[in-house]
């Protein structure tokens, strides 16, 4: 990959030499304008040849650039007169917090090595120019007078991340001697305010799509803010909540007043008036809150009170939620949402589906768990949805359908100065068409190759500083499962449904770092919650797997649909931790119905022997998952099932895995036989 980033990205004349290759000799009379020293193995003492054609080169008269990565790090300290020495563990993974000491930014980067340059052993005019935000070790250094410079990451690494690939235009800017951009502090750290009294704004009675979640995120904040000695006012009519509870302890340590009242603009603003608080939080309290946070801010009320909107500002808050706004900031960066339009009446919706082509999702804007949406395929559908839509938002839209792209998700955190990092990436069980919130969703996403997934998170990085988000946020994306093709369907800048999932199934409290955040703190200062000495500014990686599978009770209901669609209907979830795909799902299935003993097909007694099973594949309901795996069952190949359920491929493999090993269960029918078979006492 270094190779391509000079010959393909940069198109410079690259010549490799072994590393013994005297440079002064220089006995194959090589040109050359610049000197990268590569990454290798082992203790860099041993490269005594490499060391010194390197100092030949730090003493030209006519300094030429010089870039070491890696062991080329430690090789060109060595070389200047420093010194280096073995790592008790050393650093390896590819999920490292480096900061940059010219301007404080904190990058994730690629690292496998157990050797480490001494920066107290630094000769006059060098300096580190990255440390390790966890051990604080030397991760790069840089001359104070000559382009002379290396980094102890990869920033180069084929797997990624690839952050730091500036690294590469810097040098070679040097090199053609274009003059390069000084990096420096933004300063913002040093115009923190301190508040005293903040109002977190809750989400109100459970409703679908809005529930223990946001009690989750609003009892997180709660803790965050009296940690830094804030006192809190909280307003959730919602008596059946953590954070409305008297019962007060360091893991819940509970607001300082309760105001049981309901969610509304003027009843906010009652609040502000009688307690003046210095801030005010919308971001925790789902969409409720989001929409009066909104409209407090578009009256100018917030700002004549003199009260500040912490976290994302309102304008952020505001391109995502306006389609037109936030189609308009995503073609500045060059990205692209699915086709999309804005109607406030039924003409011009109409105008709008024919102008896409049906069939066309309709949906309201300013609405949580798709409330008032589904899929139209001609005019008198549309005009059905469209004014069902209207009696819940004032604006509607109409999307172009992507029916069977998978559908991901990245959840984002960002600081004011500008660190970013994806703190978990999930992927749906089913393709697109579903609810979120009514699909299984399985954390980290197990059928992105390497290059989708650095892909979408490196979009991921760039949408949020584009936004100008500060906290957290997630986007999701619907990603063509026979090319790279991707669009983004939407930004959540808030505590979402999924914030909770991934706080859980990564470990990360993304609503309590997303609250310091938003008291002006920066990833780097904030502690890990887990290891309480390393870093918040870092990205999970999980050796097991996760699934969140959805519970209805639409058996409840007479001649309700079982139908699943772009509207939320599951009432909960649980959540699946294990080692492997097949375990979790299995899990998931016993937690939601007790009566199960893991996913049968024909025996969950779940499947309907009227319908024909090919009919149970098509239509997506809440016992699709059982027909699926009851047609495996029956010997339906995985291609065969794909084809109705444009379910991945990869899933299915592994629910067929469940069928085979329940069929040898069974036909084995003594399990001491069973374990005897396979070598077990």
């Amino acid at each position: 990959n270094i190779i391509r980033y000079f010959v393909d990205t940069h198109k410079v004349r690259l010549t490799v030499v072994p590393f013994d290759y005297d440079l002064e000799a220089n006995p194959s009379n090589i040109p050359w304008e610049g000197l990268f020293l590569s990454n290798g193995p082992g203790d860099p003492t041993m490269c005594p040849q490499t060391i010194k054609s390197i100092q030949y080169a730090l003493e030209l008269e006519t300094p030429r650039p010089i870039f070491g990565i890696c062991l080329g790090n430690q090789l060109l300290a060595l070389a200047s007169g420093a010194k280096t020495y073995k790592m008790k563990y050393g650093n390896r993974g590819m999920n490292q917090p480096c900061v940059d000491l010219r301007s404080g930014r904190c990058y994730i980067t690629p690292q496998n090595h157990g050797f480490a340059v001494d920066s107290s052993s630094l000769p006059p005019m060098w300096k580190p120019l990255f440390i390790n935000a966890n051990d604080l070790t030397n991760e790069g250094i840089v001359h104070t007078d000559k382009p002379f410079f290396s980094v102890q990451f990869h920033p180069e690494a084929s797997g990624g991340p690839l952050d730091t690939s500036f690294l590469f235009d810097k040098f070679v800017g040097h090199v053609r001697k274009i003059s390069q951009p000084l990096v420096l502090q933004n300063g913002l750290a040093f115009q923190q305010k301190a508040y005293k009294k903040v109002l977190l704004v809750g989400s109100g009675g459970l409703s679908i799509g809005q529930a223990g979640e946001f009690d989750y995120s609003g009892s997180q904040c709660i803790k965050a803010l009296k940690e830094e000695g804030i006192e809190v006012i909280l307003i959730n009519p919602n008596i059946a909540t953590v954070q409305t509870s008297t019962e007060k302890n360091e893991v819940t340590p509970g607001a300082d007043k309760v105001y049981f009242l309901p969610i509304r603009p003027n009843v906010v603003m009652d609040i502000i008036h009688k307690e003046k608080p210095d801030g005010i939080i919308v971001s925790m309290g789902g969409q409720t809150a989001l929409n009066v946070g909104v409209q407090l801010w578009n009256s100018g009320e917030l700002q004549k009170a003199g009260v500040k909107v912490l976290g994302t500002q309102i304008p952020a808050i505001e391109a995502t939620e306006d389609r037109e706004i936030f189609s308009e900031k995503l073609k500045e960066i060059g990205e692209t949402i699915a086709l999309s339009y804005s109607a406030t009446n039924v003409q011009e919706a109409l105008k709008a589906a024919n102008k896409i082509g049906y069939p066309v999702l309709v949906r309201a804007a300013f609405a949580l768990g798709g409330l008032g949406s589904g899929f139209a395929d001609n005019d008198e559908e549309l005009k059905e949805l469209a004014l069902k839509a209207f009696t819940t938002s004032n604006q509607i839209l109409i999307d172009q359908d992507l029916r069977g792209w998978k559908e991901l998700e990245y959840e984002v955190v960002r600081d004011a100065s500008d660190n970013c990092i994806t703190v978990c990436n999930m992927e749906n069980f089913d393709p697109l068409g579903v609810h979120t919130g009514d699909s299984i969703v399985v954390a980290p996403s197990q059928t992105l190759t390497n290059r989708e997934y650095f892909m979408l998170r490196k979009t991921a990085l760039k949408v949020v500083r584009h936004l100008g988000i500060v906290g957290e946020c997630n986007i999701q994306y619907a990603l063509n499962p026979k090319s790279e093709k991707y669009c983004i369907i939407e930004v959540n800048a808030r505590l979402s449904r999924s914030s909770a999932l991934a706080s859980k199934a990564t470990g990360y409290p993304l609503a309590y770092v997303a609250t310091k955040l938003s008291l002006g703190k920066d990833l780097v200062s904030i502690r890990n919650s887990v290891t309480k000495t390393t870093t918040a500014c870092f990205e999970p990686s999980l050796d097991y797997c996760v699934v969140k599978m959805p519970r209805w009770d639409l058996k409840k209901f007479n001649r309700v649909s079982n139908k699943l669609g772009s509207s939320m209907l599951s009432v909960g979830e649980v959540m699946a931790i294990g080692r492997s795909f097949e375990e979790v799902i299995q899990k998931a299935c016993r937690m939601v119905n007790p009566a199960l003993d893991g996913l049968g097909g024909f025996e969950s007694g779940l499947t309907s022997d009227e319908i024909p099973l090919e009919d149970q594949l098509r239509t997506p309901t809440d016992t699709r998952l059982f027909a699926v795996q009851r047609a495996l069952e029956e010997g339906w190949t995985v291609d065969k099932v794909h084809e109705c359920t444009k379910i991945d491929k990869w899933f299915l493999s592994k629910l067929e895995n469940i069928a085979r090993m329940r069929k040898a269960c069974v036909e084995c029918g003594d399990i001491n036989k069973l374990f005897s078979q396979n070598g077990y006492d």
